[in-house]
């Protein structure tokens, strides 16, 4: 393999190729990457083997600057507009050449400004030299190039290279550019990215873009530029302007559908609750562990540990309590302090999940509410927790997964719900809100039971998100049986329609033959009496939304609500438009 790569840098058989960097705004392709490829009968082809070879022979160096030679000197030769991003090993940046003007020396001889190559840094080890790096960068700036840190999140260093070099651009890894539009932790990451480069006067580039879906994504996020198959594949002869496709979805008015988390799975541990309790021996006896309740009035457990092993929990009142009835003071107050221990505690590891240990406790004796629980770590005590505050932690993390996601449905709750509505109004689109209702729903509850009424709120759910665009549309639960709908889909008159026509269909099997027959059934109203209820339906109301037409999602929740209330007035499955212009509340 080195004799046949020594054929190949003698001869010079390596060829250019070309991939576009898009602007996201405009679709303008402002510069290319060039990339290299060995012989095409060769098994050096791929540049991940010709490198490899060239590592194992020493000679990294030489095919570098043989690489760049034939980039540059092709770059020229096609006459491509923009910038060229030309890959740079850190290593081979650091071995330059005595002769500083080298470089600059050939890129003049062929014709390219220096201004318009950006070193593009790739690293394939780790970079520990970081004082010569800024002196080797220094100088090439000198020379007028700028410098570019490829693959930000997959290398060694990535990170604090950015923070050494002040690069001009960073290119964010594909792994976090595709399928972000499903991931909302990949998003997180490049909206992170992001918010550092506009403070550090950095351009980022998304690698990887392979899907329209994740374009829109990553343009609503605000990175300057872009780069992947879906915008143009390596090329000998590249496009000098991007698909009529991808311009006309930049050109788009409106705003892509971020992904959103789902509903919180619990996973916080109960260490969060942990209370550094002083843990007393077996020895102990019972007067002394009286005293120590008498000095300390708001100590309310105390627990009793054998070494690091747990054996029970004394609590406060039920001493009291023995000590106060007749002789029972002196009849055991020099006894072990186990004689008044709970000798079964609820014992839980560090790593149990608050949800797990909420369960064990609602299935365990009552008075371990109160006494609480032993906290362990792989069985040494550790400390204590309260019942109070594990209660207090559920139902916190009950209402946070409520506003981010419901639990039932799994769809986006109100606070994503309220920022989708504040991103459409910011971008001055056009979009239709509805707000989706069940008509009759507390009766079916009453006569059907809750886990039938869940099953009908989840089917809405499913319905609603089947008719809409992923890409476009945002399906969101309120709360209860209540839905809103944004659509940025033209065509939402049909999807509304449809829906209707779904749940019209569906809602018929969860009602007893005898009530789907009859239209309805009997139920007791909220004063006793027997009311005949039709079957559910759904009520959707909309309203359209020009630009500068509301200002707050509070105001679009109002004029929805309203159109909702219109909607529930007309009998059976029902679509009702709001045409009033005016803002409401």
């Amino acid at each position: 393999m080195r004799a046949h790569l020594s054929d190949i840098l003698a001869r010079r058989q390596l060829s250019a190729l070309f991939q576009p960097i898009v602007n996201m705004q405009t679709g303008d392709i402002i510069a290319y990457e060039g990339l290299i490829r060995g012989p095409s009968d060769s098994p050096l082809h791929a540049p991940m083997n010709l490198f490899k070879v060239a590592r194992a022979a020493g000679l990294t160096t030489r095919v570098e600057h043989l690489c760049s030679q034939v980039i540059l000197e092709r770059f020229a030769e096609l006459d491509l507009p923009g910038k060229l991003f030309l890959n740079v090993s850190p290593e081979c940046l650091l071995r330059r050449e005595p002769r500083h003007g080298d470089t600059l020396d050939h890129i003049q001889h062929i014709g390219i400004n220096p201004e318009r190559v950006i070193i593009e840094l790739t690293e394939n080890q780790p970079t520990y030299d970081y004082e010569l790096m800024r002196e080797a960068v220094r100088h090439y700036r000198a020379m007028g190039f700028q410098i570019a840190i490829d693959d930000l999140g997959e290398g060694f260093s990535s990170l604090r290279l950015w923070s050494e070099l002040r690069p001009e651009y960073v290119k964010i890894d594909m792994h976090f550019t595709q399928g972000i539009n499903d991931d909302p932790v990949k998003l997180q990451f490049v909206r992170s990215i992001q918010e550092i480069a506009e403070k550090s006067n950095t351009l980022v580039i998304a690698e990887g873009i392979e899907t329209q879906a994740e374009l829109l994504v990553i343009r609503d996020v605000g990175v300057a530029y872009g780069q992947g198959y879906h915008l143009g594949r390596p090329h000998p002869q590249p496009a000098r302007a991007s698909s009529a496709e991808v311009v006309k979805a930049l050109a788009r008015h409106g705003v892509a559908v971020y992904p959103q988390r789902g509903a919180e799975k619990h996973a916080a541990t109960i260490v969060k609750l942990l209370n550094q309790v002083q843990a007393v021996p077996p020895v102990m006896t019972n007067n002394e562990v009286y005293e120590i309740f008498l000095k300390e009035p708001k100590l309310l457990i105390i627990p009793v540990v054998d070494g690091d092993a747990p054996l029970g929990l004394i609590s406060r009142f039920d001493m009291i309590d023995h000590f106060a009835r007749p002789y029972q003071r002196e009849l055991y107050g020099k006894k072990s302090c186990k004689q008044f221990m709970d000798r079964n505690p609820l014992i839980a590891d560090q790593g149990t999940t608050m949800q797990e240990l909420s369960f064990r406790m609602v299935q365990a004796d009552a008075h371990h509410l109160f006494n609480g629980f032993i906290i362990t770590d792989q069985g040494r005590y550790l400390g204590l927790g309260t019942g109070h505050d594990l209660m207090r932690e559920i139902t916190q993390m009950q209402i946070n997964a409520a506003r981010y996601a419901n639990p039932l449905t799994q769809l986006p709750g109100n606070v994503p719900i309220n920022e989708h509505i504040d991103r459409l109004l910011e971008s001055g689109t056009r979009f239709w809100a509805c707000y989706v209702d069940l008509d009759h729903f507390k009766p079916f509850n009453d006569v059907y039971g809750y886990r039938r009424g869940d099953d009908v709120i989840q089917l809405t759910g499913v319905m609603l998100s089947e008719r809409c665009d992923p890409n476009r549309d945002f399906v969101g639960h309120i709360g209860g049986d209540d839905f809103m709908v944004l659509f940025q889909s033209e065509d939402w008159e049909l999807r509304c329609e449809s829906i209707l026509a779904d749940f019209e269909h569906n809602v018929q099997e969860f009602y007893s033959i005898e009530d789907r027959e009859r239209g309805g059934y009997l139920s007791e109203d909220r004063q006793g009496k027997k009311v005949f209820y039709s079957l559910m339906s759904l009520s959707i109301g909309a309203i359209r939304v020009e630009p500068r037409q509301y200002y707050t999602h509070h105001q679009i929740a109002t004029a929805a609500a309203e159109s909702k209330r219109q909607a529930k007035k007309i009998h059976g499955n029902s679509l009702f438009l709001d045409r009033r212009q005016q803002p409401q509340g």
